[in-house]
């Protein structure tokens, strides 16, 4: 059986998909939260000492005492002073070893830790290592294997990291058990048969908490401010210069409106003079007008980016992105597909975490030899304290309703005077997450899972890859363990996902499939699936990212979305069905637009589909409002209900992290055509994002959690008074459930009653 590493991601692969076929018991759940971190700097790298001391439970961690307490993994270990006649040294220490002999992936050193990794605590990890053979480079990675007393196994990867074999890098992770396990074992795997794995040194201790970074600094920020030179081009080309060998020159006729999203965010404005920037003799796609803007920006401050683009005479549709070298790295600060000979708006946004050297903006993309012509480029730090000022008004318009509570009792003229308190036990609008297996053996991810959230899709255990990994070999056991979950505490679930488009999720015994056995098998995936839980799930999520694959569509034809809906409906006709893609909202994705994925949903209802929802991923960077509320706009016009499906926001500043999560709470909140919000999970290690989660690995809420509690009080309505003359007290509440305290002089009466959707006042009777 395969082994599948398994983690809630962005309805997407895990980072490490599949492994060597030798396991005779599936995982419950494997969560590397630390895939791809690579080589750690020396100041990283320096918290874990050489691993000398008690707090390392390696045992002889740098083979000091030769190979003792080690062993091979399916391979032969061997200690070395030095290798390839002295080209290879210890990187500290006088010794290391090598994994040699190796057949398979998965063989590698290790060593049994049993008895010294206590279950809810966090645990980091730092190997030196780099490889030797016959392969420069390859993928080296830590693996906790873990052996539960009922012997079911669990593969737990904890990091990964392009090794070399020209110097020594540091591995680094961290993992956290949740249940309790009899064997332990972390070892080195990854590259492929005949390279050796080397090892200078491992260190396993307990995680250090690190005190959070301070909150962004805004004071003397100019918000609003274009930090564009010139962006008008009232003098000329100043400020501006090619990249590259191509022409810049003025020309006029361009739009005089700022784009709307950019109107969104500074409101009244002065208009551009309709000047624009022509970029003639581009032989390269990424010649275009540049601008430094180094000196202009602020650490950890979001800036909105918009422009108006358009290309010259060109043969079928132009990408064009708005870009930015930040020293040695590409930022995408905006992308917008020109397809027409006419005027686009571009917009995004980027931030800057760490003090560079040096930043340049530049517009690019068009193939070379069209011309690009750019106008209106503004970029400005947003002030979100002023769009939530705004959304908060919009939220008590749509998520609010005016109540008349009409009181009668046996003396209706005692009623005048009586005080009254109201207030809500629960808001009805879905706030759900994404939870694994694994998840629920942590009773402290449990309480707060329960407490906070009122839906769950499951990051793994209903796809495919999962529940039948092998042909005909089925394993439904986890995704009923988190529904049972579900039922006991009254959470809705949604189904994610029946299939996923994107041929590298697609496990390869179906892959092998030739046209006919395909369709055989998509057939019972959908009877197996959809007659098992009929009515279980509200939601299902069809046919996963549809606008980023083709898998199915390429080998059974364009006609095989549709049936899948319409297969679906006819086996369970309850649950609403769903499209789900990612970067829909965020303007950084042309494959993804909002144009685009409304285009293919009209095409699914033409075919018959029953599109019932519209799936919005939101693994998101650096948000800005009106930008996401634009794209809402554009879909709200099909008339389906919009659902944020796998919600994470990401930033190494919480606070900055907690002002991203706001943003998107408050869009979505506020937006008339939302109807619910699903986290892409919450708790550290259990995420498919670093630096995306709301608690720490043992239980810490941070100040992202923080203001995800603090918004959803927030959204809580309470009210007190006395009923008046006519026997009513009235307010305006969010919809949901509400307990209603009558005080009298001789006693206390409780009732309750709930807020549904409606235009028009609720009148509720209260009988005394």
């Amino acid at each position: 059986m395969k082994r599948l590493w398994a983690l809630c991601f962005r309805g997407g692969v895990p980072k490490t998909r599949q492994s060597p076929d030798r396991q005779e018991t599936r995982q419950s759940m494997a969560n590397p939260e630390s895939s791809n971190r690579g080589a750690g700097n020396s100041e990283e790298a320096s918290r874990f000492n050489d691993g000398d001391g008690d707090e390392n439970i390696i045992l002889n961690p740098r083979f000091e005492d030769g190979l003792n307490n080690w062993s091979g993994r399916g391979c032969k270990i061997v200690l070395h002073d030095s290798m390839a006649d002295g080209k290879v040294l210890p990187l500290n220490g006088k010794f290391f070893a090598s994994a040699t002999e190796r057949s398979q992936n998965w063989n590698g050193i290790q060593q049994e830790i049993t008895g010294h990794v206590q279950r809810k605590l966090a645990y980091e990890v730092a190997a030196v290592v780099r490889i030797f053979g016959n392969t420069s480079s390859a993928d080296v990675r830590a693996t906790l294997w873990a052996q539960a007393p009922n012997l079911r196994e669990q593969y737990i990867g904890i990091a990964n990291l392009q090794a070399t074999d020209k110097e020594w890098a540091t591995l680094q992770g961290k993992f956290l058990l949740n249940a309790e396990f009899s064997r332990l074992v972390i070892y080195l795997e990854g590259p492929p048969p005949g390279t050796d794995i080397l090892v200078n040194s491992l260190v396993v201790k307990h995680a250090e908490k690190l005190p959070p970074s301070p909150p962004p600094n805004t004071e003397n920020v100019l918000f609003g401010v274009n930090i564009i030179e010139n962006s008008n081009l009232a003098d000329g080309l100043n400020g501006w210069f090619p990249l590259g060998p191509c022409n810049l020159n003025v020309g006029t006729g361009s739009p005089h409106l700022l784009p709307s999203m950019a109107r969104d965010s500074l409101g009244p404005h002065e208009p551009l003079n309709g000047s624009y920037i022509l970029v003639t003799n581009r032989t390269q796609t990424w010649m275009g007008p540049a601008q430094m803007i180094t000196d202009k920006l602020k650490l950890n401050l979001t800036y909105q980016v918009c422009a108006w683009v358009r290309v010259g005479s060109a043969v079928g549709p132009q990408s064009i992105n708005i870009a930015l070298g930040v020293d040695s790295q590409w930022v995408n600060g905006g992308q917008v597909e020109a397809n027409d000979d006419r005027w686009h708006e571009i917009g995004g946004a980027f931030r800057i975490e760490k003090q560079p050297s040096k930043v340049m903006v530049y517009v690019q993309g068009p193939s070379s030899g069209v011309d690009l012509m750019v106008a209106g480029l503004q970029i400005f730090p947003v002030d979100r304290q002023a769009r939530f000022r705004h959304l908060k008004k919009q939220t008590d318009k749509v998520r609010k309703r005016d109540v008349v509570l009409k009181f009668s009792g046996s003396d209706d003229n005692d009623l005048f005077g009586t005080f009254v308190r109201v207030k809500q036990t629960k808001n009805s609008f879905p706030f759900g997450s994404c939870i694994s297996r694994t998840n629920i053996d942590n009773e402290d991810f449990v309480d707060f899972f329960v407490k906070n959230f009122n839906w769950a899709v499951f990051g793994n255990e209903l796809k495919w890859y999962w529940t039948e990994s092998q042909q005909g070999k089925f394993n439904y056991t986890d995704a009923d363990d988190l529904l049972d979950l579900c039922k006991k505490n009254g959470i809705e679930a949604r189904g994610h996902c029946i299939f996923w488009e994107v041929q590298s999720t697609v496990q390869s015994w179906i892959q092998s499939l030739d046209k006919n056995g395909l369709m055989t098998a998509v057939q019972n995936r959908l009877t197996g699936l959809l007659s098992r839980y009929k009515d279980q799930f509200k939601h299902y999520d069809v046919n996963n990212e549809m606008l980023h694959g083709s898998f199915y569509q390429d080998r059974l034809g364009k006609d095989i979305r549709a049936y899948m809906f319409k297969t679906a409906h006819q086996l369970d006709p309850s649950p609403t069905l769903f499209v789900n893609d990612y970067h829909v909202e965020d303007g950084s994705d042309t494959r993804a637009s909002p144009e685009r994925y409304i285009e293919q949903i009209l095409d699914l209802q033409e075919q018959g589909a029953p599109v019932g929802g519209i799936g919005i991923q939101g693994h998101i960077d650096n948000p800005v409002g009106p930008i996401v509320c634009s794209a809402l706009d554009k879909l709200a016009i099909l008339g389906l209900p919009i659902w944020f499906t796998e919600l994470d926001v990401s930033a190494l500043n919480e606070y900055v992290r907690a002002n991203d999560l706001e943003v998107m709470l408050r869009e979505a909140y506020a937006h008339p055509a939302v109807e619910g919000i699903m986290l892409w999970g919450f708790w550290e290690l259990f995420m498919s994002r670093d630096n995306a989660y709301l608690v720490d690995a043992e239980g810490t809420v941070n100040e992202a959690g923080k203001r995800y509690l603090s918004l959803k009080q927030e959204w809580l309505s309470h009210a007190h008074g006395h009923i008046d003359e006519q026997g009513e007290f009235r307010f305006r509440g969010f919809h949901g459930t509400y307990t209603v305290d009558i005080m009298t002089f001789s006693k206390k009466t409780s009732q309750t009653f709930v807020i549904d959707k409606g235009e028009s006042p609720l009148v509720v009777t209260i009988n005394l």
